[in-house]
Parts: C-alpha cells; sequence; structure tokens
C-alpha cells in the first residue's frame, strides 16, 4: 500500500506562482499530478516516470515543473505564471506498475491522495 498526502495549495492572484508537494509513503514506480477542475474529469498535469524521465502536459494553465526530493519521497509540482484556467483540486498519484501506455491516463495510476485545492483569481 502506498499511501500520498499533498499540501501547499491555496489562493492566488492571476500570474502568480505555487508549489505543491506530494508526501509519498513508500517508494513507488512513477509518480503524476492531476488536475480536477469542477465539473471536469481528472487531466494529466506532469509525472516522474519509473525510468526518470518526466512528462509535463501541454497547458493552458501557465508552466508547470516537477522536483524530486528522493531520499525524503516528496514530489514537488511547481507552477508559474498561473491563469485562472488552472482552478482546481491537484492530486498525486502513483502506482507499481506503470505501464507506458497508461502513464498519462487516470487509469495508470492505483494509488491516491485526498488532492489539494488551487484557486487563480484574475
Amino acid at each position: 500500500q502506498v499511501q500520498l498526502k499533498e499540501s501547499g495549495g491555496g489562493s492566488v492572484q492571476a500570474g502568480g506562482s505555487l508549489r505543491l508537494s506530494c508526501a509519498i509513503s513508500a517508494v513507488p514506480g512513477c509518480v503524476a499530478w492531476f488536475r480536477q477542475a469542477p465539473g471536469e474529469e481528472r487531466a494529466f498535469v506532469a509525472s516522474l516516470n519509473n525510468d526518470g524521465t518526466t512528462d509535463n502536459a501541454d497547458s493552458i494553465m501557465g508552466r508547470s515543473t516537477l522536483h524530486n526530493d528522493a531520499p525524503k519521497n516528496i514530489l514537488d509540482l511547481q507552477l508559474e505564471n498561473l491563469r485562472p484556467e488552472a482552478n482546481g483540486t491537484y492530486y498525486c498519484a502513483a502506482d507499481r506498475q506503470c505501464p507506458k501506455w497508461l502513464s498519462l491516463q487516470v487509469a495508470g495510476y492505483q494509488y491516491w491522495g485526498q488532492g489539494t485545492q488551487v484557486t487563480v483569481s484574475s
């Protein structure tokens, strides 16, 4: 069992930045961040894959960068130049098997955190 806990959400004005943190209880194979806006499905933001590579979604919400603190099992998501489109709940997810063809999809991750809320005002 892998447990994940997100933190760092909050409210910012458009153009601002936030750093979200995901604390992971055990070493997973891969870890990803997803965003869910109200009334919408969860959408892929970024991932640290089991081969050490990263993926980032092309996004209209701003810029995202992953920061991996492997010794502490923490994966941070740095969000910059945020736009109102970035509003939503951000979830951290992990999996041990990490099928490559599902790496950008919700179905590719078995373990999920409770989420942290991000609000961007214009």
